[in-house]
């Protein structure tokens, strides 16, 4: 095991491992235990009840953070012409098409989020080997193929963002930063658990949330109240 610095010592020291933390002292605590000199992530690990492996029991969704993720999101929009205007309004890092596909077939994927039409997913269907594991493939379930693509990329810009629970049950999500308030990094965390447990699948038995872990960049795991959210 690694020797912990100073900092991560004391950091330690202030996370009480026999306990769980209600929803607002956790919010508290990851920016008290961050020491990191780089504006860190605060994400949240929630394991959940379900088989992934089943289709009747993936949970998967959308959520818009009340107050963002804090990161600036770069969003392509892979639209045709009459779409283009559209989305550089709307403040689409990227805009346009063919050019864009041949750049995505040579490697490139330096973008957060891209959304798309209806009529250009055939285009893209050759490049889920480059978009799928890195998550970049449009989806209509997380609205990022649609003909509203304006409404679509200011969504995204003011702090939409999708969720899947992974292979081991657990959905792993950023939800702010540490130089955001408590309260932020609170809210921000309520809004995505309460989303996950409206997903709750009838197929799902026993306990749905079984554990919900917050930290940042760096630092060490806080259990969240369960109970508490």
């Amino acid at each position: 095991m690694a020797k912990l610095t100073k900092k991560q010592k004391e950091a330690y020291a202030k996370v009480d491992s026999s306990r769980s933390y209600d929803l607002a002292a956790a919010s508290a605590l990851v920016k008290d235990i961050t020491n990191v000199k780089f504006d860190a992530s605060v994400d949240l690990a929630i394991r959940l009840g379900v088989d992934p492996r089943k289709a009747n029991q993936m949970v998967r969704g959308v959520v818009t953070l009340p107050h963002g993720t804090g990161k600036d999101v770069k969003v392509l929009a892979l639209v045709t012409p009459d779409k283009e205007a559209e989305a550089i309004a709307a403040g689409a890092d990227y805009v346009g098409l063919d050019e864009y596909l041949q750049k995505i077939k040579g490697g490139w994927t330096d973008v957060d989020v891209i959304i798309t039409m209806p009529s250009v997913m055939g285009k893209l269907g050759p490049l889920g080997r480059v978009l799928g594991p890195r998550g970049l493939m449009p989806n209509p379930k997380t609205g990022t193929v649609t003909m509203d693509v304006a409404k679509a990329v200011t969504d995204v810009k003011a702090g939409k963002i999708d969720f899947k629970v992974d292979k081991t049950g657990i959905i792993h999500a950023a939800i702010g930063k540490v130089s955001f308030d408590a309260q932020k990094i609170e809210e921000n965390a309520n809004e995505l658990i309460q989303t996950i447990i409206k997903l709750k699948p009838t197929t799902a038995k026993g306990t749905y949330v079984k554990s919900v872990f917050m930290s940042s960049t760096m630092s060490p795991s806080i259990e969240v109240e369960v109970k508490a959210v």
